[in-house]
């Protein structure tokens, strides 16, 4: 028998369950809410990826539970910090378990801010850890408010930029954060990929940090399964320790992939440029087409965007009417927006698929 916390299930709503009737008609659907780059016909250094594997795979297995050297050195060098404040994980998701079990016991809360990707809640539950929420506003941006620190507070949870907001942190509101006296552990994947906006790494030398980044997002590889977590502020010589000892329990990191990831970070920003021309082109579609009642708000970075769209029936609903066009959009409650009248797309998405898709939104908007 599974106990009560085990017992996991995907959520099935209207919208999963017409989608899976028409993709099982085998109905061509516009996708917009891709969001892996690999099903995105992003353009790839197909030989030399496979030639920087194949190099890291004759590597011998020497294990080392903060990630071998030459790896770290080279993540370094891109990162402008030292080696030994680096440990290398398999995924951010990992990252956050192991940051997890490091700062929090049972029953302890971490805070994060809504809207939000919903991975953060399963991520806590599975460590038994009370995951808190606490307000991005939109006025003329999307900004932090009302952090509700308590005695039983263990984190703060950033994304920098926001997922799906595409909203950095800002200095000042980096500031806010730091002056809590918490631990923060920022989630940076989407950094590399400003938009209207720029923002920094959240590293700080007054407060123990930890900034995620990853392949998955920075070289648009999310099956090469290559994570990090950089350390900074004090009690990091600690914390690392203490970081090396449940990654020596899991030593999950694939050696051909660590042994390669200098060729790795040499390939990714030709990857990364080809992501942020699409984001941008599409981006450029979707402010072309989107204007009257509806409205694309501010994009600072990352590669999803929020649209504002009238409130003149749920979000689900709208979903599922503009699935009926054979348009496939994120509603706001999938991202816990505090209202209707949000859907989201992903800027990731196929430049002639988004076209045609975003003409059919502003089309259904329009009546």
């Amino acid at each position: 028998m599974f106990s009560k916390r085990a017992q996991w299930s995907a959520p099935v709503n209207r919208l999963t369950l017409e989608r899976r009737k028409r993709d099982a008609r085998g109905e061509q659907l516009l996708d917009l809410t891709v969001s892996n780059p690999t099903r995105a016909s992003i353009p790839y250094p197909e030989e030399e990826l496979a030639e920087a594997l194949a190099r890291g795979a004759s590597a011998p297995y020497d294990p080392d539970p903060r990630g071998i050297r030459s790896a770290r050195e080279a993540l370094a060098a891109e990162q402008r910090c030292d080696a030994r404040d680096l440990l290398l994980t398999a995924s951010t998701s990992e990252a956050y378990s192991f940051l997890f079990k490091l700062l929090t016991d049972p029953g302890d809360v971490v805070l994060t801010p809504t809207p939000s990707y919903p991975l953060l809640e399963h991520l806590s539950s599975m460590e038994l850890v009370e995951l808190r929420t606490f307000p991005l506003e939109f006025h003329r941006r999307w900004e932090l408010h009302d952090i509700p620190v308590d005695a039983r507070t263990r984190a703060i949870v950033v994304v920098n930029p926001n997922n799906p907001t595409g909203s950095f942190v800002t200095p000042a509101e980096q500031e806010t954060l730091a002056a809590h006296g918490v631990p923060i552990i920022s989630d940076e994947v989407f950094l590399p990929y400003p938009l209207e906006g720029g923002g920094t790494t959240l590293v700080r030398d007054d407060l123990l940090t930890f900034a995620l980044g990853g392949l998955s997002k920075s070289a648009g590889l999310p099956h090469y399964k290559l994570g990090w977590i950089r350390v900074s502020g004090p009690g990091k010589d600690e914390a690392l320790e203490a970081l090396e000892l449940i990654a020596d329990n899991f030593l999950s990191v694939s050696t051909p992939v660590q042994s390669a990831l200098p060729d790795l970070l040499r390939l990714a920003p030709q990857i990364r440029g080809a992501i942020s021309r699409r984001i941008h082109r599409n981006l450029d579609t979707l402010r072309a087409h989107i204007h009257g009642s509806a409205r694309v708000l501010p994009v600072e970075g990352g590669w999803s965007a929020v649209i504002r769209v009238p409130r003149l029936m749920s979000d689900e609903d709208f979903a599922l009417a503009l699935l009926e066009r054979g348009v496939v959009v994120q509603p706001g409650y999938f991202f816990d927006f505090a209202s209707e009248g949000y859907v989201v797309v992903s800027l990731l998405t196929h430049e002639e698929v988004f076209a045609e898709g975003v003409r059919r939104l502003a089309d259904m908007i329009g009546t």
